[in-house]
């Protein structure tokens, strides 16, 4: 039987756990696709780098023009990453007749609506199971298995290295810096974490999974994206104290019609799946009008969960289940997306936690303000503080409100910046319902 010939860029990490699984089980690999699966060509960045996996050295090359002028090439698979000029190698694979692989979040969230047209244009597929979640296979899920729903949320921790972070930082007391240097030391964090601890890699994420679940394309910057590089272990011990569990939370819901999305550290009650999600793992959540909710957990990053989501997507592209699954991802097309809701009318419960001089009448300050912006307070926590006779004592106040809007919590910090009593930095995070 004729063999699926596979070219591979990018031979970083995950590209390495490629290869591995392509090398060290092609028996189990041609059963699953039906015929042979050969690697007939990898382009590195740099040649003279050591590798992890042994190749045929007459196979690698640092120019990825050799894949698009060889026509025995049938898939390549795209693990260069960023967005330029990986737009424009991605586009000459898909002109030279190759369906393309990919795990690049980054590119698709940009520029995916253009490389799609064009890929059916030409009757070509592209398959992007490893560009969410990693080992999780949630774009088959969405695409495939809850095809029969409208889905109405999703609820997702969609990075790993924020989740450790908030896992490590509640369970040893230790501040972001420590554990942002340990993420790092372990592998879990790049030298540059960025866009892993701002939010953004979830947000292109959640980005992905909107467009298939609601196929409404959403720029990021027209719902709120928040890290968790401000929070402090002492955020996290008061929502423990309130029976919660901080997560950076990644949220799309039909809301009258409208589709509310952010991604935020939030706080979710400790009894419910995502705040038992710890460590470098991701957890999905999805409500189908027809299913219910339904769970998915497992491995989001990593050299190999990611290598597995990508291999997968080979097998189906050799058995022709991509081929048949990839037009219906724009299946929305011909109808009118869902309006987007606007930050500000957003509508929940907050946790907000002041900094303030220990004097009387401060907590008073505070109450009116938010009062008078119709944010009604449901609990309060403020610990004692030590008696001092010299200086004024700074201490936490903690507040739990009633559900309220995003605008009228940035109304009243108009008038919360004006107090002489408070002290940065406040911190305030959605409570999930």
């Amino acid at each position: 039987m004729t063999a699926l010939r596979v070219a591979l860029l990018g031979l970083g990490n995950v590209g390495t756990g490629v290869a591995s699984l392509l090398l060290d089980h092609p028996d189990r690999i041609a059963r699953r696709a039906g015929r042979p699966v050969e690697l007939r060509r990898v382009i590195v960045r740099d040649l003279r780098k050591a590798r992890a996996v042994k190749l045929p050295s007459e196979i690698i090359s640092d120019d990825y023009r050799r894949v698009v002028q060889d026509p025995e090439v049938d898939v390549a698979i795209e693990l260069i990453g960023g967005v330029s000029p990986t737009f424009e190698v991605f586009q000459a694979l898909l002109e030279s007749g190759k369906d393309v692989v990919t795990a690049n979040k980054a590119l698709l969230c940009e520029r995916g609506d253009a490389l799609f047209a064009r890929a059916r244009a030409l009757g070509r597929t592209i398959a992007f199971e490893g560009a969410v979640a990693g080992g999780i296979p949630i774009v088959a899920c969405i695409n495939q298995s809850m095809t029969a729903n409208q889905i109405t949320g999703i609820e997702a921790i969609l990075n790993g290295t924020s989740n450790f972070i908030l896992t490590e930082m509640l369970a040893r007391n230790r501040p972001y810096p420590e554990i942002l240097a340990e993420a790092q030391r372990l592998g879990y964090a790049e030298a540059d974490p960025t866009m892993d601890v701002d939010g953004t890699d979830a947000a292109q994420k959640l980005d992905l999974l909107v467009q298939l679940a609601f196929g409404t394309k959403v720029p990021l910057s027209a719902f709120t994206r928040q890290g968790i590089d401000l929070l402090e272990p002492a955020d996290l011990q008061y929502a423990a104290e309130l029976g919660y569990t901080v997560k950076l939370l990644a949220v799309a819901k039909l809301i009258d019609g409208h589709l509310e999305m952010h991604v935020q550290p939030t706080l979710v009650h400790r009894d419910q799946p995502l705040a038992q999600c710890g460590g470098a793992f991701n957890m999905i959540a999805l409500d189908g009008d027809a299913v219910g909710k339904t769970v998915y957990s497992g491995a989001g990053a990593g050299q190999m969960a990611t290598a597995s989501a990508v291999v997968a997507d080979l097998i189906d592209v050799a058995t022709g289940r991509a081929a048949l699954t990839f037009p219906r991802i724009d299946v929305w097309k011909d109808r009118e997306p869902f309006p987007v809701q606007h930050p500000e009318d957003v509508a929940t419960r907050y946790y907000l936690r002041f900094n303030v001089i220990d004097r009387p009448h401060v907590f008073a300050d505070i109450a009116d303000i938010l009062g008078r912006n119709n944010i009604s307070l449901a609990s309060i926590i403020q610990h004692e503080a030590p008696e001092s006779q010299s200086t004024e004592s700074i201490v936490p106040l903690v507040v739990m409100t009633h559900r309220t809007t995003y605008g009228s919590l940035l109304a009243a910090d108009r008038e919360l910046d004006r107090l002489d009593s408070l002290r940065a930095r406040r911190i305030r995070m959605p409570v999930a319902d």
